[in-house]
Order: structure tokens, then sequence, then C-alpha cells
């Protein structure tokens, strides 16, 4: 879901461009963006991405498989286009029409920004310790006649 989504319910062309992103970096990754969990930092998957990405590591990102039989500069072109995609500003990311051109040709790409929804989660510390659940913190008043 696109951060403009996800704040003000606000959906465009460019939302489906942050999800196909999103996809992406899935399919590149072979893991979820939901529930992704690394033992150096609570970023999600579009965090990590973008982590690997500022220190040049972005075959840190990608699964092995694709490593061995895959075009590696095709790969990485691949996960550029993907974080392109999942800029935090809508106006940032490429049209679709954009994306298929930049997937099927050698044309240069602009530098990625920072993308959205680049937060870092608060996890627990002890998980078994803690019930991971919300508070039922709802109230009812009855009125009733005299």
């Amino acid at each position: 879901m696109s951060p403009e989504y996800a704040a003000d319910g606000i959906f465009s062309m460019k939302s489906d461009v942050f999800s196909f992103g999103v996809i992406l970096l899935e399919m590149l990754s072979r893991k979820k963006n939901r529930g992704f969990r690394h033992p150096d930092h609570n970023h999600n998957l579009l965090g990590h991405a973008w982590i690997r990405w500022i220190q040049d590591k972005p075959l840190e990102l990608i699964n092995k498989t694709f490593c061995d039989s895959c075009n590696i500069s095709e790969v990485i072109r691949s996960l550029h286009v993907g974080l392109l995609c999942v800029q935090r500003v809508p106006e940032d990311r490429p049209n679709m029409s954009s994306v298929v051109l930049m997937l099927g040709s050698d044309v240069a790409l602009p530098p990625p920004k920072q993308p959205g929804f680049y937060t870092e989660r608060s996890v627990p510390e002890s998980p078994s310790r803690t019930l991971l659940c919300s508070k039922n913190a709802f109230s009812t008043t009855l009125i009733e006649p005299r």
C-alpha cells in the first residue's frame, strides 16, 4: 500500500507503481515486505533494500538463486527500478510505461530517493514474555429511561 493511500486515502496510478515496486523487491529477495526481519536492524524489506543500496551492497539483498543463474547487471537494474517505484513522493515515481522501458532497455536510470515507509519498527525485546495483541479500550454507555 502506498504511503499516500495509507496516510490520506489518496489513490492514483502512482499507488499501483508503488505496489509494483514492492512486488519487484519481494521477488528479487524472495522475502515478503510484511513480517521481514533482519538481525542487524528493525527495518522492513524496503528499508533493508535502501540500506543495502546506499551501502553499495545490492547483491546482499538479492536471493542467491538469482545470482547463480541470471545476468547480475539485469538483476541489479531490476532492484534499481524497484527502488524508483517505491519512492516516498508519488511525483518521484516513474509511470508504468517508463518502468517497462527501464526494465527492457539500457536507458540511464536516475538515482532513487529514500523509499516510502522507510521506518524502523519497534520490536519487543522478548516476544516470549510479551503478549502481541491490542488492548481493548472500548467502553459502552447504555442510555435507559427513568
